[in-house]
């Protein structure tokens, strides 16, 4: 673990263990994860976040390795969030709304694999609901002319905690930099069962 301090700067709670009984995990990819964390981070039901690489097909990274783009790795967020106070399918809403699925290997000027589009699931009903979500916001990119969803989606691949001074950059770094931006696409999130 290239992490060596386990507590999330703005809450202090442990980002790796000791999760509340009944909270899930989530993992995302949307481009740089600075600006991820960020939007994960600020909602309500949100326990903890962290950063790190995922997706890839070395065993074990780091920064500089994933930006040569040899590794595969994304760069991602996960998550740990309370389904009571917020649903997975809500937060598949915050992941769809909040960047631009359709760019590829890229996010605006971020440009390489370890910027593409990701959802790691959790299980098989994460995976059902992200399959749902992607089919359901597809027709909505593509009458808006942005293009087709290129989004990954596959079981939780092993996660790779970043390095300390990625853990909540931009709580760390209020005027660092944030590329991360929506396309104005929204759907509605179905009804909870």
């Amino acid at each position: 673990m290239l992490t060596e301090n386990p507590k999330h700067f703005l809450n202090g709670r442990d980002m790796f263990s000791g999760y509340p009984e009944g909270f899930e995990q989530a993992m995302f990819g949307m481009g740089c994860f600075w600006g991820v964390e960020r939007i994960f981070w600020k909602l309500d039901g949100v326990y903890v976040t962290s950063v790190g690489y995922a997706g890839g097909h070395t065993d074990g990274t780091d920064y500089k390795a994933v930006c040569t783009g040899t590794t595969g790795h994304a760069e991602v967020v996960h998550l740990v969030f309370d389904p009571a106070i917020i649903s997975y399918d809500e937060l598949l809403k915050v992941f769809f709304e909040n960047h631009d699925p359709t760019q590829g290997n890229r996010q605006g000027n971020d440009i390489g694999t370890q910027y593409r589009s990701a959802i790691y699931t959790y299980g098989d009903k994460q995976m059902s609901a992200a399959q749902d979500a992607k089919a359901r916001y597809a027709p909505a990119f593509l009458d808006k002319g942005i293009g087709t969803i290129t989004t990954e989606i596959a079981p939780v691949p092993t996660y790779y905690p970043a390095e300390d001074y990625h853990q909540q950059y931009l709580a760390k770094n209020p005027q660092g930099y944030c590329g991360i931006g929506g396309t104005g696409v929204s759907c509605p999130i179905p009804a909870r069962t």
